[in-house]
């Protein structure tokens, strides 16, 4: 039998449709392979084995009577630890939430278990998801499979070393600041950070980034987020910035239209490794051989407002979530303490000032879309960085503090863009390297189309760790 835990979300359904394989002798090569790296990568922290072979001996029978849910009927996917799923356990990554185990379904759960798709397991996240590396008190680091000594970023680590290593075809995270796509560029995958509203939310933890934080998939390929993002899409009156997109199924250009691509290889005098960008320039110029225009910045400081702002947005939500509790270090860790109390002291004026950062950028990167169709940027500033350091303490040989390989991507969620990283080609040791374009609020469609057309110029879903290229044995 075929190792069916290295093929795609899209390539699964074809297969159950015609037979060649049922979901659960697919789960069965996930769970075996889950057993075999899963150990190494630290990347699954709560496993659903008994859950997930029950709902795929149900869908196995709705596929044999021919009355499947839709293509994601049978498919395995994983779940960010810091979304709700009922009755498994879901940490936040934290002490406090250590035992909690929800009663019910966050919303893009319930859409994509009505899809029957199963639900293999929770996966590792940094503390309230508040960091860009994957670690925490409860379960320890999540290790790149790429290079097990790295860090797979965060907060969405757990979940892309997941799907990096073939435990699972897709993951559902969340993107606050960088969450989906810094991950899935030190991995080699695809991750989608959909425009606010685009894919609904209730019933989750409470919202500590304000509205900044969206739900989205990473995928080893463009047609397994766009799979994913049919199911999930649809509005709901629960979350009243869905309200935008009533009546605007989530849909994708048959062909892609040429588009006006401003690329931005740094952001004001921020460094950025010499091999991303070198790697990124690359992909630049493969989008002008596909018939778009590029146009290099000369300097970008659009994103310059949030700047300061970034770490007050946080703190403050930090604060808030824990209240006039002082943070205990038998708790949280010694980062969150010192969060927290940060947190604490800044006054309402700061606060307000960061709100308005966040309008200021606003009215500029609406001027810059009047004028581009697209932005194109690295995905991340630096490569994957030993496990246990909390960031990269120098790129391009200049210092920096612990953002400093996050600058690319945070202004996106303050704005309530669109988002996708793509991989480009690796590093000289063979560590990935992605990019990332930018589209208007509600771009998604036009993201995932452009996407597309490169993935099938510069092809990488045929890349895979050394650590996961042996045969496995269900």
């Amino acid at each position: 039998m075929p190792d069916w835990s290295k093929v795609s979300a899209t390539q699964l359904g074809a297969a159950y449709r015609n037979g060649r394989v049922t979901p659960a002798e697919v789960l069965e090569q996930v769970l075996a392979r889950c057993r075999q790296l899963n150990p190494i990568l630290n990347a699954i922290v709560t496993l659903d084995s008994a859950g997930a072979r029950r709902d795929a001996a149900a869908s196995e029978a709705r596929w044999r009577a021919g009355r499947p849910l839709g293509a994601l009927d049978g498919v395995p996917l994983t779940v960010k630890d810091s979304i709700l799923v009922r009755g498994l356990r879901t940490t936040w990554g934290s002490r406090r939430y250590a035992d909690f185990v929800p009663d019910r379904d966050e919303l893009p759960v319930a859409r994509l278990r009505a899809a029957g798709a199963l639900i293999v397991g929770k996966t590792n996240v940094p503390e309230f998801t508040l960091h860009g590396y994957t670690d925490n008190l409860l379960f320890g680091p999540s290790r790149n499979p790429w290079h097990p000594q790295r860090t797979p970023g965060g907060s969405s680590g757990g979940a892309v070393a997941a799907v990096a290593a073939g435990l699972a075809p897709i993951a559902l995270c969340t993107d606050g600041g960088g969450s989906i796509r810094r991950p899935a560029s030190h991995t080699g995958l695809v991750g989608l950070k959909p425009s606010r509203g685009r894919v609904p939310r209730c019933d989750g933890f409470p919202a500590i980034l304000l509205d900044y934080e969206v739900i989205g998939p990473i995928a080893r390929c463009v047609d397994d987020v766009v799979l994913v993002m049919r199911a999930l899409s649809e509005p709901d009156v629960r979350d009243p910035s869905s309200s935008a997109f009533e009546g605007r199924p989530f849909e994708i250009p048959e062909s892609p239209r040429r588009c006006r691509i401003l690329y931005a290889p740094r952001f004001g005098d921020a460094p950025v490794d010499r091999e991303i960008a070198a790697s990124v320039a690359a992909a630049a110029r493969a989008f002008e051989r596909l018939g778009h225009g590029v146009e290099e910045a000369a300097r970008f400081d659009v994103a310059e407002p949030l700047n300061e702002a970034w770490p007050v947005i946080s703190q403050v939500g930090l604060a808030w979530l824990l209240g006039e509790q002082a943070a205990s270090r038998e708790e949280f860790s010694a980062a969150i303490e010192s969060m927290a109390e940060s947190g604490r002291k800044i006054p309402a004026t700061r606060l307000f000032d960061a709100l308005d950062a966040t309008r200021a950028l606003r009215s500029r990167v609406s001027g810059l879309f009047a004028e581009h169709d697209l932005l194109l940027t690295p995905t991340a500033a630096a490569l994957p960085w030993p496990v246990g350091e909390p960031h990269p303490a120098a790129i391009d040989g200049r210092p920096v503090g612990p953002r400093g390989h996050a600058v690319f991507t945070a202004f996106v969620n303050a704005a309530g863009l669109s988002a996708i990283s793509l991989p480009c080609a690796p590093s000289a040791s063979g560590l990935p390297i992605g990019f990332q374009l930018i589209a208007p609020a509600g771009g998604d469609g036009l993201l995932c189309s452009i996407a597309a057309q490169f993935e099938r110029a510069e092809p990488w879903a045929h890349r895979w760790p050394a650590l996961a290229t042996d045969e496995i044995a269900a």
